[in-house]
């Protein structure tokens, strides 16, 4: 996937005071394994001075926003590194997103009908071990492992599979309980590739249930598809699916709307078992960039641009999807540059805006491609002009731990400076938690602490799993809208005040998030710090 196409509370608040570095270098030491180790106290002036400061800089940064980034296995970035170097290479790539500001985290899972979790139905990945089949040593579970790491940095974790693909092109040996071993008719070859046959019905089933396993065992936020449907096409190379056109065709003369049928098929069957499994888990998806050229004509919408495409080429039909309701989030991978004579990044937001909108929208960045040419503030500054744009994604998490092109440090200093909360899923679910009970401040033996109770929650949907910590100085408006006022998102019920002479007035504010980070009202407390 996403190759570049060829045609203690107060700590999390530390965090983005870290940002500002180049105004306040003298106050924090480098951030060590997720946290900000203070090199002095933090005192009421300088956060006074930072509060003003990071309202002037950023008032323009949303609240709610994607800001995504994808962990990807089968590059081999993991391979033989053992569960300690592992760790360590994720605990690395973590830490660098959570300095970045990145909210959801796309771990890829299954690359090959594999698995990076414990599975029952699927061999452990070999771009984990070095041999498909064989278990980590010592023993631990991935995705189990970074789904407490990403909730402990208040970062969702969405598992990344591939849906259709059973092996890619440098697998040379299946372990035993691979699906292709098992039943080996239900697949084709392709171009080295092995692939579900998208016509089977027992193929969607067979996918579905891997994916209703992952959800119902594990504390998952999401389940993310990327861009590999049918496979991407190679010159003088049909795909072999004659037979299994004449057998279940339904009727469904033109070929190319047959495959897009079976694809329709997969994807609502995906959504479906997903909200049936856990309604509060999201469905979304990565397609590849180009959804259909227009001087290709049809009756379909299409961009003016020139390469593959999603609905004639991989039989995606992508805005279909939108528009039916099947998918809650869409990443289209537009990773070329503005100006790019065939498809241009400027146009192809503007026509994801307009058509893909229905449904939360983040485009996809190719930080190396952006670094290259140099157009990394003209894209951020686009998306964020564009009214139908709820964020981003990056490619890859490599990439930014590296701050490829400086494109780490432009998110710390510039678009990233205070933390956002997801967009909005109303279709899912509208209902917001009650708010949080009994604010109160106390003296603890190392500081001072704003403690409060959580609300009662009627269902795990209801239930208050995040809040959020405004702080607004004396004079200032309560304004829960303005991003630069929020100083914590966390998932514990209090947070280390920055307690200096009790002289300034403060009004604190806290709200419950729900699983999909509905807000509650807000509950106020006036303090003097």
């Amino acid at each position: 996937m996403h190759q570049p196409p060829t045609g203690d509370a107060f700590s999390t608040f530390s965090n983005y005071f870290q940002i500002v570095s180049s105004t306040f270098s003298s106050i924090f030491l480098p951030l060590q394994g997720g946290r900000c180790q203070q090199r002095m106290p933090l005192t009421k002036r300088g956060f006074l001075l930072f509060i003003f400061i990071l309202s002037l800089s950023i008032s323009a940064a949303p609240k709610r926003e994607f800001r995504g980034a994808w962990v990807q296995i089968i590059n081999g970035q993991f391979q033989g590194l053992g569960t300690e170097g592992t760790q360590r290479r994720l605990t690395e790539q973590l830490n660098a997103m959570q300095q970045c500001g990145i909210n959801t985290v796309m771990f890829q899972v299954r690359g090959e009908a594999d698995a990076m979790y414990a599975s029952s139905y699927e061999p452990w990945s070999r771009f984990l071990t070095g041999v498909q089949g064989q278990a980590p040593t010592p023993y631990w579970d991935p995705l189990e492992w970074m789904i407490r790491e990403c909730h402990k940095r208040q970062m969702e974790l969405h598992a990344w599979i591939n849906p259709y693909r059973a092996k890619t092109k440098g697998t040379t040996q299946l372990a035993n309980n691979h699906p292709y071993v098992q039943w080996p008719e239900r697949f084709f070859a392709y171009d080295n590739l092995l692939i579900f046959d998208p016509a089977l019905h027992e193929n969607r089933e067979y996918i579905c249930q891997v994916v209703k396993d992952i959800v119902s065992r594990y504390d998952v936020d999401g389940l993310h598809i990327d861009d590999y449907f049918y496979p991407y096409p190679v010159a003088g190379q049909p795909i072999p699916d004659d037979a299994s056109f004449q057998k279940y065709n339904n009727g469904i003369r033109d070929r190319g709307d047959w495959r897009r049928y079976n694809v329709n098929l997969l994807i609502e069957m995906l959504h479906r078992t997903i909200h049936e499994t856990k309604p509060w888990v999201k469905f979304g998806i990565s397609p590849f960039g180009i959804y259909h050229n227009q001087k290709n004509g049809g009756t379909i919408p299409g961009s003016d641009t020139g390469g593959l495409q999603n609905y004639d080429d991989l039989y995606a039909d992508v805005i279909y999807w939108i528009n039916k309701g099947w998918v809650d989030y869409t990443v289209p991978q537009v990773y070329w540059q503005i100006g790019h004579p065939t498809a241009d990044y400027d146009r192809l937001c503007r026509w994801w805006a307009k058509y893909a909108a229905a449904r939360p929208l983040a485009i996809g960045q190719d930080i190396d491609r952006t670094a290259q040419y140099g157009d990394l503030r003209q894209k951020l500054d686009l998306q964020r002009s564009l009214k139908g744009v709820s964020g981003s994604c990056m490619w890859y998490s490599a990439a930014l731990a590296a701050n490829t092109g400086g494109y780490a440090t432009a998110l710390r200093q510039d678009y990233h400076q205070t933390p956002a909360l997801q967009p909005l899923m109303p279709f899912i679910d509208k209902e917001v938690p009650g708010k949080p009970k009994k604010v109160k401040a106390i003296w603890m033996p190392d500081g001072y602490y704003l403690f409060w109770t959580a609300p009662k929650g009627k269902d795990e949907m209801q239930r208050a799993r995040q809040y959020a910590v405004y702080a607004f100085a004396k004079g200032e408006k309560v304004n829960l809208d303005d991003a630069a006022h929020i100083v914590a998102i966390t998932s514990d019920p209090m947070l280390k005040l920055p307690f200096e002479h009790g002289q300034q007035k403060f009004t604190y504010v806290v709200t419950a998030l729900d699983r999909l980070q509905n807000e509650s009202k807000p509950a106020k407390k006036k303090l003097k710090l």
